[in-house]
């Protein structure tokens, strides 16, 4: 199957299963599923979790035997977005090209559906690791790592302290390393060490997702400036708009896209490195690179 078919056979995949897993949920605190859905099904790329499960897929031919932990990581994702966009962090009022959830919900609610969605997370990768054995484990325990203090919360909190302030080269690497970098690279690592991989392997792999964690902000920071609203479904400038030290206003657009090149074709040399056919990450990589959104 092509890479692009098998990509878009995973989103389905992966839609169908978050869709029917919230369905049905509920009783006095209904609502708080409903603010949970909306932002779960608003669309997205699911990037994350087809990492998780392409990246398994190069070991193990039965992925659906892991698509709960890919739902779980896309939760993660999803819980990060509801916080991100609250009056008190980014304040955007859209996401996915509809209203944010606090707009919708109300900012408690939306407070509520993110912790809902994490702790669900959680939930969902425990059920699956009770009697499957260390390296299951093991994965769950990269993923809940990569979205902690020291993981996406942390990058987070460093985004927060920047704002109003020009902060130093190292500073807005090690934010973004943690804040959009950490669950890409834990996504890719936790399936591999899942799938028993070796151990260069997997240090392989986990040098390709550091690397496309950063070419993936790096294209973000570029759309923030070049995007489409109607086309990315959210503010564009918002970096701007929020005063923000960016890869943009430290290396200008011009350097940002050289990087961002440059990058992803380390990112293409890490991959044919390794002794799988790696074909499907490649393309979905370059994707990375080409998008509009």
């Amino acid at each position: 199957m092509e890479a692009d078919n098998i990509v878009k056979k995973l989103k389905g995949e992966l839609d169908e299963y978050l869709k029917n897993y919230m369905q049905g949920k509920g009783s006095y605190n209904r609502r708080v599923y409903e603010a949970m859905q909306y932002s779960l099904n608003a669309g997205g790329k699911r990037i994350r979790p087809i990492l998780f499960l392409l990246t398994y897929k190069l070991y193990r031919d039965d992925y659906s035997e892991v698509m709960d932990i890919a739902a779980a990581i896309e939760m993660i994702h999803t819980y990060s977005l509801i916080h991100d966009d609250l009056p008190a962090m980014d304040n955007d009022d859209l996401r996915r090209g509809k209203p944010t959830n606090h707009k919708v919900f109300g900012e408690a609610i939306a407070v509520l559906a993110g912790d809902g969605l994490l702790n669900e997370a959680m939930n969902i990768m425990f059920r699956h690791c009770i009697g499957e054995g260390q390296n299951s484990v093991k994965a769950c325990s990269i993923i809940s790592e990569s979205s902690g203090a020291e993981g996406m919360v942390g990058g987070q909190t460093v985004d927060i302290l920047s704002e109003n302030t020009r902060i130093p080269i190292d500073q807005l690497y090690y934010m973004h390393s943690k804040k959009t970098g950490a669950l890409i690279k834990g996504s890719i690592v936790s399936a591999a060490v899942y799938a028993a991989a070796d151990e260069k392997e997997i240090e392989k792999l986990e040098y390709y997702g550091q690397k496309l964690g950063l070419a993936f902000q790096i294209k973000d920071d570029i759309l923030d400036v070049v995007g489409d609203t109607a086309v990315l479904g959210k503010k564009v400038k918002s970096d701007l708009n929020n005063n923000k030290t960016t890869f943009i206003t430290a290396y200008g657009l011009d350097k940002c896209r050289e990087m961002c090149n440059s990058i992803t074709n380390e990112c293409m040399d890490v991959l044919q490195e390794i002794k799988k056919d790696t074909s499907q990450l490649q393309e979905l990589t370059l994707f990375l690179l080409n998008r509009e959104k």
